[in-house]
């Protein structure tokens, strides 16, 4: 069988007795071979089942999700064949709130190019959360040692909302300060040895340079996007160096790292490295300088290729 019809035979199956087992298997499996698309056999299966709950009179006793009630959270998982997991589960308000919380920012579109769906998205924050890719560092303020020292510039947050001088000391007074070693063009210098992950001192460098995803267009907070070799890891281009990584979001990280000639990088005045989407080459090839109609924005911008 392939894997999609064992685990449907395999699904309809689990919670019947040995005897009724047995003969939901050889249905199920004469249907496989008649050519019954694997929902066939799903829905079949779900119909055996109730045809046993009725003879047995089980079919109005609440089953085991209900039996839980609603006051406490709770998850089971499943590991499928193929290594994947299955997941159901209620959330209680108080958790609901802290996973709309956590979630929502990091499940929106990543741009006009993200084609995925909300349940596609929100898997995909989901395993972000886990993977420690989200991670914020507590509230950043930015500020030159003369500010400190009793100057009138005004420091600024990682989004650029500016800090009055006296405030920022303030703050300065009951929280830790960093220093941070400036280049020429105020460009952070090295933090960290070449190891395979950032340092947390990188992160919270890069937090500061990054207000939103290193991808022109994408709004994904700084604070939740995951740091990202400029020139590829993998490659061996680019070591663990403060000026060698970046800030992408989860899925233009992993949109880079499989499509790299669609991606075009440059660095702004700042010392920030910018990312461009690009369309696929063959695209790039026919375009002539003159857009199909409906299209908007010069043939290489990214308005043009979503037309």
């Amino acid at each position: 069988l392939s894997f999609g019809y064992a685990t449907t035979v395999a699904d309809s199956v689990a919670r019947l007795d040995d005897a009724d087992c047995a003969q939901a298997e050889t249905t199920l499996l004469e249907m496989t071979d008649q050519g019954f698309s694997a929902g066939k056999v799903a829905t079949f299966g779900h119909r055996i089942r109730d045809l046993i709950a009725e003879r047995d009179g089980t079919e109005d006793a609440p089953d085991e999700d209900s039996k839980r009630g609603y006051d406490k959270s709770w998850l089971t998982t499943t590991r499928s064949l193929d290594g994947g997991r299955y997941v159901k589960g209620w959330l209680n308000p108080e958790d609901a709130a802290i996973w709309d919380g956590t979630l929502a920012p990091l499940a929106k579109p990543a741009g006009p190019e993200d084609r995925r769906d909300v349940a596609e998205r929100t898997a995909a924050a989901l395993s972000s959360v886990l993977s420690g890719g989200h991670k914020a560092t507590k509230v950043t303020v930015i500020c030159d040692l003369d500010t400190l020292t009793g100057g009138n510039a005004p420091a600024r947050l990682t989004d650029g909302t500016p800090i009055p001088a006296p405030q920022a000391r303030r703050i300065a007074l009951a929280a830790g300060v960093s220093p941070l070693l400036l280049g020429r063009g105020n460009t952070p210098l090295y933090l960290g040895h070449r190891e395979r992950f950032a340092s947390a001192a990188q992160r919270q460098v890069l937090e500061t340079l990054y207000p939103s995803c290193a991808v022109r267009e994408c709004e994904i907070p700084g604070t939740l996007c995951e740091v990202d070799h400029v020139h590829g890891w993998a490659l061996g281009h680019s070591p663990t160096d403060i000026d060698q990584l970046a800030l992408t979001c989860g899925w233009h990280n992993r949109f880079k790292h499989t499509r790299p000639d669609q991606i075009q990088i440059t660095k702004d005045r700042d010392g920030r490295y910018v990312y461009r989407l690009l369309p696929p080459a063959d695209a790039r090839g026919s375009a002539t300088g003159t857009g199909p109609p409906g299209s908007i924005g010069p043939p290489d911008s990214p308005l043009h290729w979503a037309a």
